[in-house]
């Protein structure tokens, strides 16, 4: 396959070299065929032209993938649809708490926990295998932004705050606690530095290598209802104002599509979108 040598723009604005490797990876992820990927990375590469947007390239993958098989172009789109999860941070704190609930943790939202100077609320306070991990949101909602090192600094201050008094409690039914910063984007070499020095746990869409956020969705197959391409934003909108966020919990609560007037015939091609993306 002859290989087109054009500039692409990212999110941030950048100016990158096009990668037929990157575009061929994140085709993978989404289960297609080989043959399937190959076809759709030749159309592609087609319609480059110097300049143009990793947006436009995702959009046009995105469309071809959803022709041929939806699931596909659902799990495709993951990036894009967690920073659907906004405008607010909420939808994706519990999206976290989803996470780390199916991943054998005991989970809270929006605790008050005390300070050795002032009162803090926490995002999200989960507990396992002794450790009570203090954990801290940070959402962005346009692609191309990254976490500086200003929040790990932040959260750490609170979490060192909340620390002592956790620790010198006479009956815990925990042995150690952890602060953590968790964003869908990804942190500065900074941050990670910083957080490293300090011993803050941090989690982003490719942090710990390996273990990342995308990974951790794709191996327990947690996947949110906005990666959906049957669902509308009005349907989405409804859902996740009802702490709905993830496929598997539609699937459970799926007389919520009911309440929103959805006829029979479409509310199985849902649900059965829904089961494809919850099971292997």
């Amino acid at each position: 396959m002859a290989i087109k040598e054009f500039h692409i723009t990212k999110s941030s604005g950048e100016q990158v070299k096009f990668s037929i490797d990157k575009l061929n990876r994140s085709l993978q992820h989404s289960g297609a065929s080989e043959e399937m990927i190959q076809e759709i990375v030749q159309r592609v590469q087609d319609e480059l032209y110097p300049g143009i947007s990793t947006r436009e390239i995702h959009n046009r993958a995105f469309a071809l993938l959803k022709k041929r098989k939806s699931i596909y172009a659902s799990k495709y789109k993951l990036k894009k649809a967690i920073y659907e999860l906004g405008p607010t941070g909420f939808p994706f704190e519990r999206f976290i708490r989803g996470i780390l609930h199916y991943s054998g943790y005991e989970t809270k939202v929006g605790e008050i926990l005390e300070g050795t100077c002032v009162s803090h609320e926490i995002d999200v306070i989960a507990f396992k295998n002794g450790t009570l991990n203090v954990i801290e949101c940070k959402f962005h909602s346009e692609d191309g932004l990254k976490c500086n090192v200003k929040v790990p600094l932040y959260v750490n201050s609170r979490y060192t705050d909340v620390k002592v008094p956790l620790n010198s409690q006479k009956e815990k039914p925990f042995k150690n606690t952890e602060g953590w910063v968790v964003t869908n984007t990804r942190f500065t070499k900074d941050a990670l530095e910083y957080g490293k020095c300090t011993g803050l746990y941090l989690l982003s869409w490719d942090n710990p290598h390996g273990d990342g956020l995308k990974e951790r969705i794709d191996r327990l197959r947690l996947y949110p209802i906005t990666v959906s391409t049957l669902l509308s934003s009005r349907e989405k909108a409804f859902l996740l104002e009802r702490d709905i966020v993830l496929c598997r919990q539609l699937e459970k609560n799926n007389f919520l599509l009911d309440h929103l007037g959805v006829s029979n015939g479409r509310k199985q091609r849902i649900l059965k979108e829904m089961k494809s993306l919850c099971n292997p």
